[in-house]
């Protein structure tokens, strides 16, 4: 079994400007595009709450055009998502896909025989270091997104704090 990286999408990998799902707001964050190049002998997932979806902002179909296009440009520089699971339910829906649970971690663990505990979970909020935590993988916070400085209120603190994808690619490749 290997390890994967499990990386959040808006804030993380997209801006975040809102609910997003519109193709021409897809702008690729500072960082990315190199720091998954170097993840590459990594398998990458991306796992995404989209409550804009329950909240009826924008439709399933929408979302995954959105998605679908991120995952193309991600293609067009050699990075490959082996799958992106995402949870369409609003925070209170009580649903079993919604970070910090971990229903995603373990689909992909069990579908592509991932090892859980040599993986990492990179995002910009605290339900990614909990959800990181709670499946036995390490993680990683990234200050490009949502989160600047206010980590230091999280009552689950990431492993490792990194200003974008990049630096965070860098430690993860020299640590191996």
């Amino acid at each position: 079994m290997t390890g994967a990286i499990f990386l959040d999408r808006d804030g993380t990998i997209n801006k975040d400007s809102g609910y997003v799902h519109k193709p021409e707001d897809l702008l690729i964050l500072p960082g990315v595009i190199e720091g998954l190049q170097l993840l590459n002998r990594y398998k990458l997932f991306i796992i995404t709450n989209q409550s804009g979806i329950g909240r009826e902002y924008f439709t399933t179909e929408k979302f995954l055009i959105f998605n679908n296009l991120l995952v193309r440009k991600l293609n067009e520089n050699n990075i490959i998502i082996e799958n992106t699971y995402y949870c369409p339910h609003v925070p209170d829906a009580d649903c079993e896909c919604r970070k910090p649970k971990i229903k995603h971690l373990k689909e992909a663990e069990k579908t592509y025989k991932i090892d859980l505990t040599r993986s990492y979970v990179i995002g910009d909020r605290e339900s990614d270091m909990e959800m990181g935590r709670r499946g036995g993988c390490k993680t990683m916070l990234v200050l490009s997104g949502h989160i600047k400085k206010l980590h230091n209120n999280f009552s689950v603190k990431p492993d490792i704090i990194v200003n974008d994808l990049y630096e965070g690619a860098k430690i993860i490749t020299e640590s191996v």
